[in-house]
């Protein structure tokens, strides 16, 4: 990605054809689906690089949405669009209240925890690789890095206040409280 180019999200893939017109079907990656209906300037991600598209009719359709592409009025030509992910720039995100993060904002942050059989020490336990929507409640994925204390993967519940102690993203770290296996 060049200096220039915004920070793209990915907010929904499209999944295939509705109907004989044009209308393609979308799998929205937001929550609630009906979410991406908030965003504008649209692009696709091709293989060839970007291409902005402008939905003229977007609607939920059983599970999810559908969505007519301008200028598109034809089965044929909508199976081209069957696969693509539907990008948006970062900055039409909306703003968070205190304490609330985005997924994409925990990423590669450190994750430090204390060692209470070494009088309260901060352990370096990796960074954070990823998140996993469990349904209960979201999981964080911790790789290890090259400063942790040991080479162990762990799954660690984000549960703010009681798990997650500290999210700080200016200084790039979450602190749990989290049972240490040494």
């Amino acid at each position: 990605m060049s200096e220039s180019q915004p920070d793209l999200l990915v907010i929904g893939r499209i999944s295939g054809c509705y109907g004989i017109k044009g209308w393609i079907k979308i799998h929205s990656f937001t929550e609630p689906a009906e979410n991406l209906l908030a965003y504008d300037r649209f692009q696709l991600k091709r293989k060839s690089g970007l291409e902005a598209v402008e939905f003229d009719s977007i609607r939920r359709q059983g599970k999810g949405l559908v969505a007519h592409v301008k200028g598109v009025d034809d089965r044929n030509l909508a199976e081209t669009y069957k696969g693509l992910e539907i990008v948006v720039a970062a900055e039409q995100l909306p703003i968070l209240d205190d304490g609330d993060f985005y997924w994409r904002q925990l990423q590669d942050l450190k994750v430090w925890c204390l060692d209470r059989s070494v009088s309260e020490e901060r352990v370096l336990l990796g960074t954070v690789d990823y998140l996993i929507d469990t349904g209960a409640n979201d999981v964080i994925v911790v790789k290890p890095c090259e400063e942790s204390f040991d080479k162990n993967e762990r799954l660690i519940p984000y549960l703010p206040d009681d798990v997650v102690t500290r999210v700080d993203l200016i200084e790039g770290l979450i602190e749990v409280d989290w049972f240490l296996e040494v």
